[in-house]
């Protein structure tokens, strides 16, 4: 009885591909299938792979923090006010959409607009099961358009309202 229970667990581990399988070959064909054989996970990816990877980030972000360590910067004075107060990077385009609105509640309703149109992306062109970006058209043209958009807002909140719209370059 336990020959058989290690013959089971060896053959588990190394279980080779079955190319007299059609149904095998027909996913190889379609480039699918290939995690239905191989090595497993436990122990080769979680006990060798994910650690080496974990400590080299962990090794990359000790490494940047000790050549390029993050200024204090000025002390704070509470009565000189900036003349351009800017939130951080990644709210440029929120920010921006604020500043230009005509009127902050119009301003408020469009920067909500935002994740309310992130939450319909999934339904856009559902129909096609696959993850290829070019075998779905719809949805790989909103979202270049909105990142386009969203980059020329962000460039645009660093610049004066009068710059702005033409990206200072005219």
């Amino acid at each position: 009885m336990p020959v058989s229970k290690q013959v089971i667990a060896t053959e588990a581990i190394t279980r080779k591909v079955d190319l007299d399988n059609p149904k095998v070959l027909a996913k190889l064909k379609k480039n699918m299938g290939h995690m239905t054989y191989g090595e497993p996970a436990w122990p080769n990816d979680l006990l060798f792979m994910f650690p080496v990877v974990i400590l080299g980030t962990i090794g990359v972000i000790v490494g940047l923090a000790v050549m390029d360590p993050a200024g204090v910067g000025e002390p704070a004075d509470p009565f000189a006010t900036p003349l351009e107060i800017l939130p951080e990077w990644y709210l440029y385009p929120a920010f921006h959409i604020l500043r230009i609105a005509p009127n902050k509640l119009l301003g408020i309703a469009l920067m909500s607009a935002i994740p309310v149109g992130l939450l319909f992306v999934p339904f856009i062109e559902n129909v096609n099961k696959f993850q290829n970006p070019l075998r779905r058209p719809v949805a790989t043209t909103v979202f270049l358009i909105g990142t386009l958009v969203t980059l020329y807002l962000g460039i645009g909140a660093t610049l004066p309202l009068d710059k702005w719209v033409t990206l200072g370059l005219f």
